[in-house]
């Protein structure tokens, strides 16, 4: 039996500031188990680009493979998409990117396509601050082949089937951090209110934005003794800050408390507000953020929210110094200009 979202929609919803619904931005109906963590990032997916008003025909959403790279046939339906082979999403992207630099680039992910078979690809993704959002759906385990355990399972986590896992496990924010990512953040699938202005804060920042979102994984790794449960990261997460996203088309205004405000401007001229206890760590500083997630790590915590901004960020055009022009548009006269350009750039260089 198949099923189809109901095409009734109350007819005095009102669109973004595009003209868009929000059914523009949904897609099929999903087919992941019933509470998989999974969807509700997808739901935030689906509000974030819906708030944004970004045109549907002007995003590109790339996946691998693994429970979470099939979650793009749920949202976005009317964008464009590739799904690419495990763990090879991120030079997909890096070509479809370098091809066509105008369109807006989202990449879905799991823990197992990035940071087991796709870690290499994912580590130069990073280091070329390849411009777009980059989402791991992290939920610990390998859901399509029977809950083994992912490198990112903590070490002493237990899984439903019993067994401890002994290996240490690989922390992709501060490997992202370490890599020169310009906007790196942590987030809990179930924290939709945290978890949406992230992701449209990700979506607005110029270069390599990477979210980790904890999702449980409802059928193999939600018991109590697993880290990557609903359980376990409600009881131990911390927020690093609560903050507001200001696209730019919107008035900034500030009202604020005693405690301290960060204000970072994106390179579109939106901002993010922090509301940041006094003490807390510069998410602009490299070394402070990776020293701020190692001590929450110490103390079995689960850190959340902004964690590193580089409001300075290049992107991998502008570290190339690539032409301003989308590639796939240039033709042959723009890529053999004849002798005479040839004679120019010789004598630049006498």
């Amino acid at each position: 039996m198949t099923f189809q979202r109901p095409s009734f929609r109350h007819p005095e919803l009102p669109p973004n500031a595009a003209g868009y619904s929000r059914r523009d931005y949904e897609g099929a109906v999903s087919t992941l188990c019933a509470g998989c963590g999974h969807d509700s990032i997808c739901s935030a997916i689906i509000q974030s680009c819906f708030d944004l008003a970004l045109p549907p025909h002007r995003i590109v959403k790339m996946s691998g493979i693994g429970c979470s790279s099939k979650t793009p046939a749920y949202f976005l339906g009317k964008s464009h998409g590739f799904n690419s082979v495990h763990g090879r999403m991120p030079s997909i992207a890096t070509g479809a990117n370098m091809a066509n630099r105008d369109l807006i680039y989202l990449g879905v992910s799991g823990d197992g396509d990035t940071a087991s078979i796709g870690m290499g690809q994912f580590v130069h993704a990073v280091r070329r601050n390849l411009n777009m959002l980059y989402i791991v759906m992290n939920n610990g385990c390998y859901g399509l082949t029977k809950g083994q355990y992912s490198a990112t399972a903590d070490r002493g986590s237990k899984s439903k089937k019993g067994g401890v896992n002994a290996l240490e496990s690989i922390d992709l924010c501060e490997l992202a951090i370490q890599l020169g990512a310009g906007f790196v953040a942590r987030s809990f699938s179930g924290d939709k209110q945290q978890l949406v202005p992230l992701i449209k804060a990700g979506l607005s920042h110029r270069g390599l934005s990477f979210i980790d979102v904890i999702s449980p994984c409802v059928t193999f790794n939600n018991n109590p003794e697993s880290t990557k449960s609903y359980h376990w990261v409600r009881e131990h997460s911390e927020a690093t800050n609560t903050f507001d996203f200001v696209p730019f088309r919107q008035a900034i205004t500030t009202d604020y408390g005693d405690d301290t405000i960060q204000e970072v401007a994106l390179h579109d001229d939106s901002v993010i507000h922090l509301h940041k206890h006094r003490d807390a760590p510069d998410i602009t500083d490299r070394r402070q953020a990776i020293d701020n997630l190692e001590d929450h790590k110490a103390q079995g915590v689960i850190l959340t929210g902004v964690l590193y901004v580089n409001p300075d960020s290049m992107d991998t055009h502008e570290i190339l110094n690539t032409c301003t022009r989308p590639l796939n548009s240039l033709v042959e006269v723009d890529l053999c200009p004849g002798p005479a350009a040839l004679d120019a750039i010789n004598e630049r260089h006498r």
